[in-house]
């Protein structure tokens, strides 16, 4: 438990660190890591391949000294043949040994001699190589066939090999070094390059949010052809876009405080007018006070209604539709007919109360509940294979005292929605893998569940029985 604290305690502390550093000094990190990466990688992979080449040099001349061993000696018994390979320059060193130890000469052997060797004279295993040291070198030595019942050993210094991985090695690590250090300079110049008109874009804004003055812009590069633009530059075209838009907005207010100025000036003033005068009431006659109240409450009144049309202008939205008592069975016919002319290739087949059931009638928005039902049959439409039908089924009312309403099914013969699917398919955006080909943003099913629960109803999805999907919209009682 504690090791694993202390690593979610770092892991937290080294995202914090990251967000904590500008987008430039990550940016640059990012480079740095990704072409250092490379560089160790090549490096690594160059060594090993040097090393390879090498071994495989001697590997090669180990073969050619036996070859030549076996032609000089061609019946030679047990023993030394050449032992000149303690020196760097000298030929390979050369034994022939039996399989059966009680075969070995008086003399002992020059190179090591073990069950292997042994095995492979007798035939029971294949040629080798095998790393030794020899009179303190180090030495690398082939072990192979050599007549019935007798092998061969010969052997030669490994000393320029080792060097020459040695140097390899120095070698690609000083060019891995300066990899890195390249890397570096590439991710500074890169960070700096890439993050430029970021950091026009940041200035702008940080002088906006300052000055207040949306009429700022940020410098574009000249127009390229259509659609050859970078993200950056898209970027700042965008911001542009939402800099005008938000001056229009201001202007607009502006303008908006000024016209209500304008026109609020005159019935207040007319309305302080009426109102001194009536303070002044005892020098009026009862017809001058009855006609300048009259005129006080008139101008009350388009006071009011003005300054509730510059709060209804102000707030720029759309009034709420009125909610009406919807039959369900015409709704969904409606909808159902809409979604055949969309999918022609798609039988939907209704089912709808008939004769004495109670008809479905819900308090909703007509416009909105229709949606719902085009979102939930375009789904399913979607889905579902050519020929193979859409069921929808209406469900009237249990009764009076029911714990639920009228019910809404839509069923479809598609793939169906997995189980780890099955707790997303309402999100927004979310598209499951089987849906990622087919077109739609994934908008569809979320929206049609926020106008269920806007209407006091419940959607749900679930697995159809014998395959499809199955959407479920239960009206609450």
């Amino acid at each position: 438990m504690s090791g694993g604290a202390g690593g979610k305690g770092r892991r937290r502390l080294g995202a914090r660190w990251r967000r904590r550093r500008p987008l430039r000094t990550r940016l640059a990190l990012a480079v740095t890591a990704a072409v250092a990466l490379v560089a160790v990688g090549v490096c690594t992979a160059a060594f090993f391949v040097v090393r390879s080449a090498l071994y495989e040099q001697l590997n090669l001349s180990l073969t050619q000294s036996a070859r030549l061993a076996a032609q000089r000696n061609p019946d030679s018994g047990p023993g030394t043949l050449a032992g000149e390979c303690r020196f760097l320059a000298a030929p390979a060193c050369a034994e022939v040994v039996p399989a059966d130890p009680a075969d070995d000469p008086a003399a002992p052997y020059l190179l090591p001699v073990d069950a292997a060797s042994r095995a492979v004279a007798a035939g029971r295993h294949a040629p080798y190589y095998t790393d030794i040291v020899h009179a303190g070198h180090p030495t690398r030595m082939l072990t192979t066939d050599y007549a019935k019942g007798r092998a061969l050993q010969v052997a030669l210094r490994a000393d320029t090999v080792e060097k020459g991985i040695e140097e390899a090695a120095w070698w690609l690590a000083l060019i891995g070094g300066a990899g890195v250090l390249v890397a570096a300079g590439l991710g500074y110049w890169v960070s700096r390059t890439g993050l430029a008109p970021v950091t026009r874009l940041t200035a702008t804004a940080e002088r906006i949010a300052a000055t207040r003055d949306p009429r700022h812009r940020i410098e574009l590069p000249p127009p390229g052809p259509p659609g050859r633009e970078d993200e950056i530059t898209r970027l700042a075209g965008s911001f542009n876009t939402m800099l005008g838009e938000l001056e229009q907005s201001v202007t607009a207010q502006r303008r908006l405080v000024a016209d209500a100025s304008h026109e609020l000036r005159t019935p207040l003033t007319a309305l302080r007018t009426n109102a001194e005068l009536l303070a002044r009431g005892e020098r009026l006659t009862a017809e001058q006070r009855e006609r300048a109240s009259l005129a006080l409450g008139r101008q009350l009144r388009e006071v009011t209604g003005l300054v509730n049309d510059l709060i209804e202008l102000a707030r720029d939205e759309e009034p709420q539709p009125l909610v009406e008592q919807v039959r369900l069975a015409p709704l969904v016919e409606h909808c159902a007919q809409v979604a055949r002319a969309h999918w022609p290739a798609v039988p939907f087949r209704v089912r709808v109360p008939e004769g004495a059931a109670p008809p479905a009638v819900v308090p909703a928005v007509p416009a909105r509940l229709s949606r719902l039902l085009s979102n939930l049959l375009d789904n399913a439409a979607k889905f579902s294979p050519a020929g193979r039908g859409v069921e929808v089924e209406l469900t009237a009312p249990a009764g009076a005292g029911g714990a639920y309403g009228p019910e809404v099914t839509v069923r479809d013969h598609g793939p169906g929605i997995s189980e780890q699917d099955l707790p997303h398919v309402f999100d927004r955006f979310y598209r499951a893998g089987a849906a990622r080909a087919l077109p739609g943003s994934g908008l569809g099913l979320a929206m049609a569940r926020q106008i269920a629960r806007a209407h006091g109803a419940e959607l749900t999805a679930e697995a159809a029985p014998g395959g499809g999907a199955l959407f479920r919209l239960t009206f609450g009682a």
